[in-house]
């Protein structure tokens, strides 16, 4: 790129980082904030959240994020996993469950960056009104074609890290866990939206981390 490309490049990030920082600084002008504002805050945002929870081990070390087997919270849980719990399945098998959510996070960034750049931010007062305010835009907007797009990722990773042979071999010991109806695919459907929920959750404590210190989104763009 020769210079005055380069030095129009700049100015547009610029523009965009000035809009970011009107959010911490200036409540007064929040209306006012360019589209590039929003969308360099929600996309600093994604990409903390998904380092964050692409760390090993990170999804099953918060209880907040944790991934569970579909079906086994309440009281049908000691009766369902009774057998595997026994036998030590279970506990492999949740601990598995969320090693895939941690690899499909770890390869999530493009996918979200996507969705980022797709949506078509109009409503820019409700957005700046809330400090997680974009993260939950994004939710309501883009949650369903996210939940598809990471679907396939997640089922890769479930097989990758070995839950759906662990999910048999449970099966076989646990009759009830088979009556059940937890399926490969219903077990990827479950574990993409509690994946997606515990993406978002995360989601919205870094923006509003980046709403309070717009200095930290600067540092990553230089």
């Amino acid at each position: 790129m020769d210079r005055d490309g380069t030095m129009m490049t700049r100015r547009l990030v610029l523009g965009g980082c000035a809009g970011m920082i009107g959010l911490g600084l200036a409540p007064a002008a929040l209306a006012k904030i360019p589209a590039s504002g929003i969308k360099g805050l929600i996309a600093g945002a994604s990409d903390g959240a998904l380092d964050r929870l692409a760390q090993p081990g990170a999804f099953y070390a918060d209880t907040a994020v944790r991934i569970l087997l579909p079906g086994t919270s309440g009281k049908l849980a000691s009766k369902l996993m009774g057998a595997g719990d026994k036998l030590g399945l279970t506990t492999k098998l949740t601990k598995s469950l969320n090693d895939a959510g941690g690899k499909a996070a770890g390869e999530a960034k493009p996918i979200f960056r996507a969705a980022i750049d797709d949506l078509r931010w109009n409503d820019v007062p409700s957005l700046v009104s809330k400090r997680d305010g974009a993260t939950r835009y994004l939710q309501s907007s883009a949650g369903g074609v996210l939940g598809e797009r990471i679907q396939p990722l997640v089922a890769s990773a479930l097989d990758e890290v070995g839950a759906f042979r662990q999910l048999d071999q449970l099966s076989g010991n646990n009759q009830l866990l088979s009556l059940a109806g937890i399926s490969h695919d219903s077990l990827t459907g479950s574990v993409t939206q509690q994946a997606l929920k515990g993406i978002f959750l995360y989601m919205g404590n870094e923006e509003a981390a980046l709403r309070r210190n717009p200095g930290k989104l600067l540092k990553g763009l230089f």
